[in-house]
């Protein structure tokens, strides 16, 4: 990460943030909004050294989001459960992690709560794992005792996901032949793709084909397999999207950067919750594609054709110049990707998101 003032950056604006809820223009309960990205965004550019105003861009992008409401009661630590996927019970989550990272390390308590969280991935579209790993990337990369505004920003991140728990009915570990590569476009969809994502996954829950699509992934041997599984995902979700992607431009950008989140957290795991994180991820990746995918995908070959060759640094550039919170996220995990195996196609997908989502 760099250091000086674009380090000193990322805490200032983490505070900034703080003062906003994770979500905006959704009903009384939460439900049916837009995500917060700000935090994840800027953790990007400033990570990544993009040339972006990041106060100009938190200027126009504060515009749009909505207060955090006060404390309502206490979680106490023997009564969470109960707590768990109660939107309104946000501030409280949020509070509660605040006191428990003041009490132990983060790592402590990221172990702690990473397997209690993991069933309910699919919580708000998976924003809740990707801001906890976003907020996890910083304090890994710290050779500093890391600023209280990014144990906040965990804090904010383990109380959304929290808040927006939700168990996805039917998963089962993988247990069949087909690669990432090949797995993922097999997925079978939703025939009924309307609605809010809500919606979307209760049908999904009932739909035959869904228990079928999650064992077709050849499962990892054993933990030792999981990151390279991740990697393989992620790379083949960033694919992917070139094909698929016209179909649901801002929700198909998660089929990539959810199994990035797991990746990005892993080395802070013990080995014992690789397998299962694996499980979990790939689950919240297949409800993505079968949710939003269109059953056909336009010919990637011919979509690939249309763009420029591009360096790494013109991809991240292009991300930066275009400015949408999803266009960064996603360009900062297929340039990873291009970084692990040099597919120009990986550079591609980021021009096809560019295209595909409006600037703001």
């Amino acid at each position: 990460m760099p250091r000086g003032p674009m380090t000193e950056a990322l805490p200032a604006a983490y505070e900034r943030l703080h003062a906003y809820g994770p979500e905006f223009g959704g009903d009384e309960e939460g439900n049916h909004g837009m995500t917060n990205h700000g935090p994840m965004a800027v953790e990007v550019m400033v990570r990544r050294g993009l040339d972006i105003d990041v106060e100009g861009w938190l200027d126009r992008y504060v515009r749009r989001l909505a207060g955090l409401p006060g404390t309502s009661a206490a979680i106490r630590p023997g009564e969470w459960g109960a707590a768990l996927g109660q939107a309104r019970r946000l501030p409280d989550w949020a509070a509660y992690f605040r006191h428990e990272l003041t009490e132990r390390p983060w790592s402590e308590v990221l172990v702690e709560w990473w397997p209690r969280l993991l069933p309910g991935i699919v919580a708000g579209s998976t924003h809740g794992v990707i801001r906890v790993s976003h907020a996890v990337r910083t304090l890994r990369g710290s050779v500093q005792a890391p600023a209280q505004q990014t144990l906040d920003e965990l804090a904010h991140g383990l109380a959304f996901w929290a808040a927006r728990y939700r168990e996805l009915a039917g998963v089962v570990p993988p247990a069949g032949t087909l690669t990432p590569r090949q797995a993922l476009p097999a997925v079978t969809r939703l025939k009924d793709q309307s609605g809010f994502i809500a919606h979307r996954l209760e049908r999904l829950e009932r739909s035959p084909g869904w228990t079928a699509s999650l064992r077709a992934l050849e499962p990892a041997a054993s933990a030792e397999e999981v990151p390279a599984r991740l990697d393989s995902l992620v790379d083949s979700a960033v694919k992917t999207y070139l094909g698929l992607g016209h179909g649901s431009p801002v929700l198909l950008v998660h089929a990539a950067t959810a199994p990035n989140a797991v990746r990005h957290v892993l080395p802070v795991l013990p080995p014992e919750q690789w397998l299962p994180s694996l499980t979990a991820v790939w689950a919240a990746v297949a409800a993505v594609i079968a949710a939003y995918a269109p059953a056909r995908p336009a010919p990637r070959a011919e979509i690939v054709r249309r763009y420029p060759e591009l360096t790494r640094e013109d991809a991240l550039q292009r991300a930066a110049e275009h400015g949408d919170e999803h266009v960064l996220k996603f360009a900062d995990t297929a340039v990873e990707s291009y970084d692990r195996v040099g597919d120009p196609e990986l550079l591609a997908a980021t021009l096809r998101v560019g295209d595909l989502i409006d600037r703001p």
